[in-house]
């Protein structure tokens, strides 16, 4: 069992030459377990990316307050490459291009990286070309370079590609289904059932709609306003959202 501990998590972007830090996250409190999926809710700018990439160990935030930890270790103190080989995974909302390098290298250097050997070659095509087939991937895809000219589907199947390759502890998932037509967020929603059922992985998924949950069935979801979780419930809270907003949780500061 693994569990992600998050305990009064305050977070700031960073000050810059040309700007003061701005406080974004106000005290998160969440724990995530192995086989459960946590949907997280709320209106723009309330901080959902922000706690993704703080987990994740994105420099642009300062970490100011509180605790986040899995089985027990500190993640607070880990680069960014230790959190990934710890078992933490990151679909970003916006996939970076990466011209020149093919998504076959990055893939399996990724894969090296994390489970801390080389695959064995005939296994690991075997592995790969078996987890495009399940995202309806076109194996030419592996040639080219990392998301340079994918569209917005292709770009979030990629990032679920490596959910299934890399086999992480407790996934992280950016706003996968922005840019999804239906067939995507299908397949997409899919390979991320398939990955919490052989993996038992605990997920975290933001999302600002209700429906990539008819597709991935969260145990929890969360409202989240303002840097801080403003209530959770079950399934149907998401429903509740989807019907009458955030108003109820915004004051005027925040509205």
């Amino acid at each position: 069992m693994t569990t992600l501990e998050i305990k009064g998590l305050t977070a700031r972007v960073a000050a810059t030459e040309d700007s003061e830090p701005v406080d974004i996250l106000k005290g998160v409190d969440l724990t995530i377990e192995s086989g459960q999926t946590h949907a997280i809710m709320g209106p723009n700018g309330s901080g959902k990316s922000t706690l993704a990439y703080v987990v994740a160990g994105h420099p642009k935030y300062e970490v100011t307050g509180g605790t986040v930890t899995l089985d027990g270790e500190d993640v607070l103190s880990m680069e960014v490459d230790e959190r990934a080989r710890a078992g933490l995974f990151l679909a970003m909302q916006y996939p970076t291009e990466i011209p020149g390098v093919s998504t076959a290298n990055f893939l399996r250097t990724a894969a090296t990286a994390v489970r801390g050997e080389a695959p064995k070659l005939r296994h690991w095509v075997k592995e790969v070309k078996e987890a495009m087939s399940d995202l309806d991937f076109d194996p030419a895809f592996s040639e080219r370079s990392v998301n340079e000219g994918f569209s917005g589907g292709e770009k979030k199947r990629h990032e679920i590609l490596q959910l299934d390759l890399l086999k992480p502890k407790i996934a992280v998932l950016d706003e996968t289904d922005s840019g999804l037509d239906v067939d995507a967020l299908r397949v997409v929603s899919e390979g991320v059932n398939r990955y919490r059922e052989e993996e038992n992985g605990g997920i975290l998924l933001i999302t600002h709609y209700t429906r990539i949950l008819r597709y991935i069935k969260p145990d929890t979801v969360h409202v989240f306003v303002d840097g801080r979780i403003a209530e959770s419930g079950g399934p149907e809270l998401a429903d509740e959202l989807e019907a009458n907003g955030y108003e109820k949780y915004l004051t005027p500061a925040t509205a």
